[in-house]
């Protein structure tokens, strides 16, 4: 059967199926429809997220390999490890989400241009309001120098970016967030993409299926009440 792009409607916040996903470009899936919060909910329940540029039409993906860690099997090397003992880095949660998206979305060395716009950071600092995104912070004394954020769905953390100001920075805070979302219940986390920097820390590639079935396992599944409390973490 060929394979066709859907054009999602303004009134219908429901998704195609992921497995109906186009082959090229690998993953996209539907165009349109907006960034409401209900919608982004509902995306994130059936393994889609949106990636678009500023001034395209919104763009739903779900592509055929996805990068996936369960949080006790991060790898932390040596060189990390005694970095960890010795640095004067803080981490926190959700101490300044709208904070960290904005430094998510500036340009990058290796490109001139971010996927992160002003709708995306109005839309995702709505789910975060409604306790759905959050956010890991790293501090040098009261100076934001890395961190990262995404969705949670039940047991699942659906990672959406990370930065860095100082090295070894959002390499701590998602060691962090492996270490805690481990302790209070949860059994998985979504890279989306996967990259070099994240194959180091112990991220590896599943099928789509394969994070489907562990999407329908997890995502009705309850992790403890105080995981996302703006709280301070020892790593």
């Amino acid at each position: 059967m060929t394979k066709r792009l859907i054009v999602l409607s303004e009134d219908n916040l429901s998704f195609p199926d992921p497995e109906n996903a186009l082959d090229d470009p690998d993953g996209l899936l539907a165009i349109g429809g907006d960034l409401s919060v209900p919608r982004l909910h509902n995306a994130y329940q059936q393994a889609v997220f949106p990636w678009f540029s500023e001034g395209e039409p919104i763009l739903w993906w779900s592509p055929k390999q996805r990068a996936v860690i369960k949080p006790k099997e991060v790898h932390i090397s040596k060189s990390m490890a005694k970095f960890i003992r010795q640095t004067t880095l803080t981490v926190t949660i959700n101490h300044a989400f709208t904070e960290v998206i904005k430094a998510c979305s500036q340009p990058r060395k290796t490109q001139a241009e971010t996927w992160i716009s002003s709708d995306i950071i109005h839309a995702y600092a709505e789910l975060h309001q409604q306790g759905k995104a959050h956010s890991i912070e790293v501090w040098l004394d009261k100076q934001l120098v890395g961190g990262l954020y995404g969705v949670n769905v039940g047991a699942i953390f659906c990672g959406e970016s990370m930065f860095h100001r100082h090295t070894n920075a959002s390499k701590l805070a998602f060691i962090a967030l492996c270490q805690h979302f481990q302790q209070h219940g949860g059994h998985l986390i979504d890279c989306q993409m996967s990259t070099p920097h994240l194959a180091s820390l112990g991220v590896k590639e599943a099928s789509r299926g394969e994070f489907l079935n562990a999407l329908s396992q997890f995502k009705s599944q309850a992790i403890t009440e105080s995981c996302w409390d703006k709280q301070s973490l020892t790593v």
